[in-house]
């Protein structure tokens, strides 16, 4: 009983209406079928007599067969085991009262069906032998012929047959259907959850850079700060002097900080420091895309490094890198571009070209959490980032940053 009724599901009013179509209709079959299918098969009075067919005359007990057989298929997908057995076991105990052709099992088969298409393979194969082993031993009608009685049952065992492997198979399909939905969703939210990974891993090493620029800066404070306390005796105009550059690095200093402060979140552990690289490291990846047979080209003569922040710089370069690496991993070029630029005032600006295989191509989707990282990075910078079709036939990837940086507001 336990299998009976567990892990039964929740139905709408529009599934309860369907089902109580499903089981009129099946009503109605089995009326039309007792009433005139004998008449049609052997139209010939004499051949039925014959034969030991009466025509088929509907009674009230015939009706209340019908009934008892099909109508508790509105509860089909509710309860599947119990509505099998009653249909099963009502027309095993009804059609040998019935006189003529034997009485239609449409509602069994019906709910064979429904049971093998919403439980397990072993008990669809259950059901099925069950089902058979009924066809072939339930009483035939006294009136009706030995030849037309088996006839009879291997149709019916056939239709058992027939409905418990399109259960089944309905029952796969559906399964199969369900398990590329979950893996669609899984895979979904693993391409989220890395997006959301590369991104934070973009904030930390933002943060990282805010370190190193912070504790350059500090050191840059301390040893002018020691060098004006030695002269301020001896050599007050020095001293000023280095008490003036004590404040212009200090200013500079808070300045970097202040725009960089909305990269550290809440809870962050603190992060293994390593030295930052700045533009001036460009040649590195010059010599990197080379050492993967890539034509390198690079232009930084319209680019003023003394008028960059450092954070800035390093940005871009972090930007620059990762470029570079998408390229060598997923564009399959053989040439590329790198171009630094400060030539529009107020803003320094990175332009990366190469000829691969462009953004539509199926190997660059594994380089998207790479431009999901280098937009995030921009946009921490108040900057702008864009990649799209490159006029050497691969992908351009350009990035705008202002340097002068306004402090963000949060409510």
């Amino acid at each position: 009983m336990d299998k009976i009724f567990r892990n039964t599901p929740k139905f709408t009013a529009t599934d309860w209406l369907i089902d109580a179509v499903i089981a009129a209709g099946a009503f109605g079959f089995c009326c039309l079928q007792l009433t005139v299918a004998v008449n049609l098969l052997i139209p010939d009075e004499f051949m039925r007599r014959l034969m030991g067919i009466q025509a088929m005359v509907p009674s009230g007990l015939s009706l209340l067969a019908i009934a008892l057989t099909t109508l508790p298929l509105v509860l089909r997908r509710k309860f599947p085991w119990a509505v099998f057995v009653w249909c099963l076991v009502s027309w095993g105990l009804l059609q040998a009262e019935l006189n003529g052709i034997a009485l239609s099992v449409a509602g069994p088969l019906i709910a064979l069906f429904t049971l093998a298409s919403a439980r397990s393979r072993a008990e669809a194969a259950i059901a099925c032998v069950v089902m058979c082993l009924v066809l072939l031993f339930a009483p035939a009608p006294p009136e009706q012929s030995r030849i037309l009685t088996q006839l009879t049952v291997f149709q019916n065992m056939a239709l058992a047959l027939a409905a418990a492997f399109a259960g089944y198979a309905l029952h796969e399909h559906q399964e199969r259907t369900r398990a590329i939905e979950e893996r669609a969703i899984a895979a979904e939210r693993g391409r989220d959850a890395e997006a959301r990974r590369r991104v934070e891993a973009e904030r930390v090493s933002i943060a990282r850079e805010v370190h190193d620029i912070t504790a350059h800066s500090l050191s840059a404070v301390s040893i002018q700060a020691a060098a004006a306390e030695r002269l301020v005796d001896r050599d007050p105009a020095a001293a000023k002097e280095a008490i003036a550059e004590v404040r212009r690095t200090a200013k500079g200093a808070l300045e970097e900080i202040r725009a960089m402060i909305g990269v550290l979140r809440a809870g962050e552990g603190p992060a293994e420091t390593t030295p930052t690289q700045g533009t001036d490291r460009m040649g590195d990846l010059v010599s990197y895309l080379e050492g993967a047979d890539i034509e390198v080209t690079l232009d930084e003569t319209a680019y003023d490094r003394a008028c960059v922040p450092a954070f800035i710089d390093v940005a871009l370069f972090g930007i620059a890198r990762e470029a570079a690496t998408n390229i060598v991993r997923h564009a399959g070029a053989r040439r590329a571009t790198l171009a630094l630029s400060t030539k529009r005032e107020g803003f320094a600006e990175l332009v990366v070209d190469d000829d691969g295989k462009g953004l539509a191509a199926p190997a660059a989707a594994a380089g998207h959490h790479g431009l999901l990282g280098m937009r995030e990075r921009a946009r921490l910078l108040q900057g702008t980032f864009s990649a799209f079709p490159s006029p050497l036939g691969g992908v351009r990837i350009a990035v705008s940053v202002p340097l002068s940086q306004k402090e963000e507001t949060h409510e």
